[in-house]
C-alpha cells in the first residue's frame, strides 16, 4: 500500500543528524568527509546515514577520483524539508517562539519578498549580500550576490557601497548571519533588508541560480 511507502520514506528522516546532513547538503554538494565535519560526527556515521537518505531518494551521490559526493535526489526534497520544518513550528512552541522572535527581529529590520527582490536586481539598484561562508556561496548562490561572510564584514565594509540599498540573504528561516550582518551594516549607517527566506527556498522555488565551482 502507499501508505507503507509513505511510511517507510518519512522514518528515514526520523533522526536528527540526517536531517542536519540535509540542511548542509541543501546549500551544495558535500563529501561525505567535509559532512562528517560540519555534523561533528564521525565519517562511519554520516556514511550510515546518508546510506539510509539514498535509498529514501532524499539524496544522490556520485564518485570523483576517491571522494563521494552527495547532493538533494531528485524531485521537492526541498520543500518536503520546509513543510515538516513548519508542521514543527505549528506544534511545538517552544521553536514557534524561536521563530517569531526571529521573525520580529527582521519585522524591525524590514524583510524582502523574491518577487520585489528579483524586480530590484532588474532595476540594478540594489546590492545583494550573501553572508554566508565561501564554500556555501561557492557551490550556489543568487545571481549578482557579492559573498561577505558575515565574519569578516567589519572589515570589508569598503566593498559595498553605502548609496545603494543591502539586502542581505544566508542559509533560511533558522540562520541568523544575515540578522548579524544587517545589525551591523545599519550600526555603520547602510540601509538594508533581508530576504524573506534563504538560498534552498530561492534554489527549491526553480529561480536562477549561480556557481563558482
Amino acid at each position: 500500500m502507499i501508505f507503507h511507502e509513505i511510511a517507510e520514506v518519512t522514518r528515514s528522516l526520523a533522526n536528527a543528524h540526517r536531517l542536519i546532513l540535509l540542511e548542509h547538503i541543501s546549500q551544495g554538494e558535500r563529501s561525505v568527509e567535509r559532512l562528517a565535519t560540519l555534523t561533528g560526527i564521525s565519517i562511519a556515521n554520516a556514511s550510515q546515514h546518508l546510506q539510509q537518505l539514498k535509498r529514501a531518494g532524499f539524496v544522490q551521490s556520485r564518485r570523483e577520483g576517491k571522494n563521494i559526493l552527495y547532493r538533494l535526489g531528485n524531485g521537492p526534497v526541498q520543500s518536503l524539508l520546509t513543510a515538516v520544518r513548519q508542521y514543527v513550528e505549528f506544534r511545538h512552541n517552544e521553536i514557534s517562539n524561536f521563530v517569531s522572535e526571529t521573525l520580529n527581529k527582521r519585522e524591525r529590520f524590514e524583510s524582502v519578498s523574491r518577487e520585489e527582490l528579483l524586480y530590484r536586481l532588474i532595476e540594478g539598484d540594489v546590492t545583494l549580500l550573501d553572508v554566508r561562508p565561501y564554500e556555501e556561496y561557492r557551490f550556489g548562490h543568487l545571481p549578482g550576490a557579492i559573498n561577505i561572510p558575515v565574519s569578516e564584514l567589519g572589515g570589508r565594509l569598503s566593498e559595498l557601497n553605502q548609496k545603494q540599498e543591502v539586502v542581505a540573504y544566508c542559509r533560511g528561516p533558522y540562520c541568523v548571519l544575515s540578522l548579524n550582518a544587517m545589525k551591523l551594516l545599519k550600526e555603520k549607517g547602510y540601509k538594508v533588508r533581508c530576504l524573506e527566506d534563504g538560498f534552498p527556498e530561492w534554489k527549491a522555488a526553480g529561480l536562477e541560480v549561480r556557481n563558482n565551482s
